[in-house]
């Protein structure tokens, strides 16, 4: 069961250089479509919406216990491929990384400055950079992480994949998140700042990112974001710890303010340990 929050009141998401739509009554009506009932809970004391998946229906196109990936489209969506994908993590048939990747697409431009502040293996990288860079090689990425195990395979996921002119867009730095505003140039306009927060796949597992750092992260991500800009995070829980970075950045996230800040929350109700993905949008 998919649970759905908004932190701050639900308003809109933006689209790549087109003027906000309203989110909420549009793409729940194209998930109605979709044969998924939603049941929505206001909360007015936190001025909050829930939303969550009751129940699913076969249809001739999709099937939750079908094994084809085909999803629905919505032709009349404003945002185009988003409620497909939307439907795909409802079904299980999408990942969270997968979800964040399609949102950065509706927030970045060609040329924009973006971080990635958790590397890991290098696919947020490689996503960000096809994202930026352009015919002229403008744009930037920072990528960042504490462990050199996570640069080395990250620049090696960027050779196989892209040419030079384009991994020259990526400067990988052995830092911790929490020293952003060290590494990014002062009045650099970033559009977006993501983060995985956890363990390296594949790595030592001792080795996690921590709340006290995480919420220094996320403090310097609420000062150099541009307007219009967005923090994402994948938040994993199910190690020591994990739990209590996610308390930490719901707290932080709830702070915001609902006049500047849109943030909502992705949460698998029955899979306590599946990855959470937050979303925190600078209007």
């Amino acid at each position: 069961m998919l649970s759905l929050k908004f932190c701050s009141r639900l308003h809109s998401l933006p689209i790549n250089r087109k003027p906000l739509v309203p989110f909420s009554d549009t793409t729940l009506k194209s998930l109605s479509n979709a044969n998924v009932v939603l049941l929505l809970s206001r909360l007015s004391a936190a001025s909050s919406c829930t939303a969550t998946a009751m129940s699913f229906q076969q249809t001739q196109n999709f099937s939750a216990s079908s094994n084809s990936t085909s999803l629905p489209i919505f032709e009349d969506s404003p945002l185009p491929g988003l409620e497909s994908d939307l439907v795909g993590y409802v079904f299980g048939k999408k990942k969270a990384t997968e979800m964040a990747h399609l949102v950065w697409k509706h927030v970045v431009r060609k040329g924009d400055a973006v971080v990635d502040a958790t590397c890991g293996n290098g696919y947020d990288t490689l996503a960000m950079l096809k994202l930026v860079a352009d015919e002229s090689c403008t744009g930037c990425v920072y990528g960042l992480d504490v462990q050199g195990e996570a640069l080395v395979n990250t620049s090696s996921l960027l050779d196989e994949t892209v040419n030079q002119a384009e991994k020259q867009l990526v400067k990988l730095l052995n830092i911790c998140h929490s020293k952003i505003e060290e590494v990014v140039p002062k009045d650099t306009f970033v559009r977006l700042v993501a983060f995985n927060l956890g363990y390296l796949p594949g790595g030592d597992k001792t080795v996690i990112t921590k709340s006290e750092t995480t919420l220094l992260a996320l403090e310097a991500a609420e000062r150099i974001l541009i307007q219009g800009g967005l923090i994402s995070m994948v938040v994993y829980v199910g190690h020591p710890g994990g739990r209590k970075e996610l308390e930490t950045v719901e707290a932080f996230a709830s702070r915001l303010p609902v006049d500047q800040w849109v943030c909502c929350k992705f949460q698998m109700i029955n899979r306590p340990v599946a990855p959470v993905l937050v979303f925190l949008f600078k209007r």
